[in-house]
């Protein structure tokens, strides 16, 4: 039989090591550090990816001098004391047959002096896009400084077990900076023509490879910009590529997207579906005769992958979400399971979400990550069997409901799930028809596989209540029915009013109402929204698409706020104003009558009117502990458990994280 995935699967040499397969743990910051150093957060996260069978795992940056420090949960720059935990897992890493190599960065203008408490060191003293701070224009002395700190933090990654670094010059990091004469204005030996431009990273790379012998992998990483004005272009790339490559200088190079000018297109989220750094990077395989290399961004999927690499497009791919989201998508590769990897939906909220608001990164649809040592890799691995199996009824079969069952299942269970729709997935699969957000469903979809595939005996269609619950064949109760949408029109930015006057009309719906039944939306749609993420946005696209014509109105200086930590808002935002979406900011509902919003300004407290057929109701929703209290009064002695939205209304990734705990702890 013919492996599904053979060019992924095909081993590559790097300066002397055998990389078993071309799939790729690309560098991230996981920010889990402790006082700066790797601890047993980080060694297990890296470890579950290790044992989860990909090829090459390049761990997280290290500030490579005392003014490259970026985030709070970045590793000690400069410092030994990093040696022993990192020498902990590259050790445990490479016993599974993995190459473990580490980034090195410097962000140079882009640095956050909240973090590193050191001026930002650049080329040319240059503004920074981090924040509206200004720059240090480097000294000589102070290059030759920074190239020296460079050369040890590689020397330190050998001390630690790594089998080469990778230096980051992408999203314009410093050495990024000295190669674009947009940022580089210097006259001196390291600024002006190509070749002085060239020459901080050639230092770099040639006394790494001088010092650390030819068997050291030497990578680089960069990345295009297509929106900038002034951005680094391909030609550029290729060209700085092509100068390294003749003088075999690095041994790979990685290529993605995105820049500190244009953060979103870092990480590419769920709107932007095709964007990735594979274009440049079979440029860059067609130019190049000795580094081999690398496409990232936006590639989740082995399947994909196969297609760059059997296209001869890349030679390595790099998949970070996709193995974030399944850490054993590489093994399930290689046994031909795709079907079986838990897909990414490109949401960026447990990852760079929760990245971005400086704690350790997550995922919504695989919430071990990160909590490998707590949870196990997957579905309890690390706790393994319960030590008493149960009989356990789960009634509700959203995100909470399935992801319980799926792993109490696993974990030796016996579980039945009733769900009162005909299909699975909850209020989170009317999620999947908002333009953008398909790949829910096929999360969902991997989540009834599971299910299947693990034995739960599964009910549809049938509406539970206390008397479905059979003490003699039940141990426990799970009850994960979610919430109850709220109808009364409550908005945070009047909490003295409970209930807006008209909610009770007949024009008026929550966005779950006119999700499962479009056709009562009318022609001009007014969506309030108090929760400033994608119920109301997705929603407005939804009709808009449809020919609806749609506003929005919000008590948040922008629509959509709420999502600018996950990277999507600004471009969520353009893409609502190209569909003709009209947005009301800084704005309440006082009244709904008939066909009329009376509005008011919060800024300027300024009334108007906003005439609509119909009024979306995007709010908070209620928990419904209804169910759960009857089953509690009518079998004291049974154990009874609330789950997700049913208990308290939050996001799917804490509804998700929580089922995967209960059903660990149980």
């Amino acid at each position: 039989m013919t492996a599904p995935y053979p060019h992924c699967l095909t081993p590559l040499t790097l300066a002397g090591c055998t990389v078993k397969n071309r799939i790729v743990f690309g560098a991230h910051t996981a920010n889990m550090s402790e006082g700066g150093l790797p601890g047993e957060q980080h060694l297990h996260y890296y470890l579950a990816r290790a044992r989860g069978g990909c090829g090459m795992i390049v761990v997280e940056p290290v500030p490579a001098h005392r003014t490259a420090v970026l985030t709070r949960g970045n590793f000690l720059a400069e410092d030994d004391a990093v040696i022993p935990g990192f020498r902990r897992i590259t050790e445990a890493c490479k016993a599974h047959g993995t190459v473990m190599v580490q980034q090195i960065y410097h962000v140079g203008a882009h640095g956050d002096y909240d973090n590193s408490l050191a001026p930002n060191w650049s080329p040319s003293g240059r503004p920074s896009f981090h924040d509206a701070a200004g720059s240090h224009a480097m000294t000589a002395a102070e290059v030759e400084e920074v190239i020296a700190a460079h050369v040890a933090a590689a020397l330190r990654a050998q001390r630690c077990g790594f089998d080469g670094v990778e230096m980051m010059a992408a999203y314009n990091a410093l050495l990024e900076q000295f190669w674009l004469p947009l940022s580089n204005r210097r006259g001196d030996r390291f600024g002006g023509g190509f070749d002085n431009r060239m020459r901080f990273s050639r230092e770099i790379f040639s006394r790494i490879r001088e010092r650390a012998g030819h068997n050291f992998i030497l990578g680089l990483a960069v990345s295009e910009d297509l929106r900038t004005p002034g951005a680094i272009t391909a030609d550029q790339l290729l060209a700085v590529a092509g100068h390294h490559d003749e003088k075999k200088l690095i041994d790979y190079i990685t290529v993605g997207t995105g820049s500190y000018f244009d953060f979103s297109r870092i990480i590419p989220h769920c709107l932007d579906n095709g964007i990735s750094g594979a274009a440049l990077a079979a440029r860059m395989r067609k130019k190049l005769k000795f580094a081999k290399v690398q496409a990232e961004a936006h590639i989740t999927h082995p399947g994909r992958a196969e297609k760059l690499l059997a296209a001869g497009e890349a030679d390595l791919v790099s998949i970070v979400r996709g193995q974030i989201a399944d850490p054993d998508l590489a093994a399930k590769a290689m046994r031909g399971e795709g079907e079986d990897i838990r897909p990414c939906i490109a949401c960026n909220q447990g990852c760079w979400g929760r990245r971005s608001r400086d704690y350790h990164i997550s995922c919504l649809v695989n919430p071990s990550a990160g909590r490998e040592k707590l949870l196990g890799g997957d579905a309890g691995a690390g706790s393994g069997p319960a030590r008493k199996q149960r009989s356990i009824t789960v009634i509700g079969g959203g995100p909470a409901g399935m992801e319980f069952s799926r792993v109490a299942a696993m974990r030796g269970h016996r579980v039945r799930l009733l769900e009162k729709e005909k299909v699975l997935g909850g209020a989170f699969r009317l999620a999947a028809a908002q333009p953008g957000r398909a790949a829910i469903g096929d999360f969902l979809d991997w989540c009834g596989r599971q299910l299947h595939r693990h034995g739960v005996r599964l009910a549809t269609g049938v509406t539970a209540d206390e008397s479905a619950v059979d003490d003699s064949e039940c141990d426990a109760v799970i009850v994960a029915t979610g919430a109850s949408p709220n109808a009364d029109g409550y908005q945070r930015a009047l909490p003295d009013r409970d209930y807006l006057p008209g909610a009770d009309e007949k024009n008026v719906c929550t966005v779950t109402q006119a999700l499962r039944n479009p056709g009562q939306v009318g022609g001009r749609v007014l969506i309030l929204d108090d929760t400033n993420g994608w119920p109301a946005a997705g929603t407005a696209l939804l009709f808009a698409a449809a020919g609806r014509k749609a506003t929005i109105l919000t008590s948040a200086p922008a629509v959509a706020e709420a999502l600018a930590a996950s990277a999507v808002a600004a471009d969520l935002r353009a893409r609502l104003a190209r569909a003709g979406v009209a947005f009301r900011t800084d704005s309440v509902l006082l009244r709904w009558h008939k066909n009329t919003a009376e509005i008011r300004n919060t800024l300027t407290q300024a009334a108007a009117t906003l005439a609509a057929d119909t009024l979306i109701l995007a709010t908070t929703p209620a928990p419904d502990p209804a169910l759960a209290d009857a089953l509690r009064a009518a079998r004291p002695g049974l154990p009874v458990h609330s789950l997700g939205d049913c208990h308290a209304p939050r996001h799917a990734l804490a509804a998700i994280l929580d089922a995967r705990r209960l059903a660990v702890r149980l």
